[in-house]
């Protein structure tokens, strides 16, 4: 069976081009530009993975993630930040709100589709 992902990004570029090399690489793809309608997805979908971007509108990713993986539904589900944050700092952030992992954008396509593969196989944590 495929794996499926949720993306979440407000920027349209960044969504059309992580969707673009996901969807073409054979994975089927969720879309959200905001938290809010991520976590509805991933209540109603249980994607495989979670690609979540930090920074978004209203509520911010690492607020998302956490309510994600205090909700029984959700919890199980691997949930990686997408970010440019890359400051001294931000990875304990990061931990801390319960993301398995981080990638850093921008992304570079071929390292991208590695590191997704890892986090499917359950691996490649911070």
């Amino acid at each position: 069976m495929t794996a499926q992902i949720l993306v979440v990004e407000d920027t349209p570029a960044n969504m059309k081009l992580v969707s673009m090399l996901l969807v073409k690489s054979g994975y089927r793809v969720l879309q959200a530009d905001n938290a809010r309608d991520a976590i509805a997805l991933a209540q109603c979908h249980q994607p495989d993975l979670i690609l979540m971007d930090i920074q978004l509108p209203g509520m911010d990713g690492l607020t998302a993630t956490h309510l994600l993986k205090a909700d029984q539904v959700t919890r199980h589900i691997r949930v990686v930040a997408l970010t440019a944050l890359a400051m001294k700092g931000d990875e304990e952030k990061i931990m801390a709100a319960g993301c398995d992992g981080y990638i850093a954008k921008p992304i570079a396509y071929k390292n991208f589709l590695v590191e997704v593969k890892q986090y499917l196989a359950g691996g490649a944590s911070l």
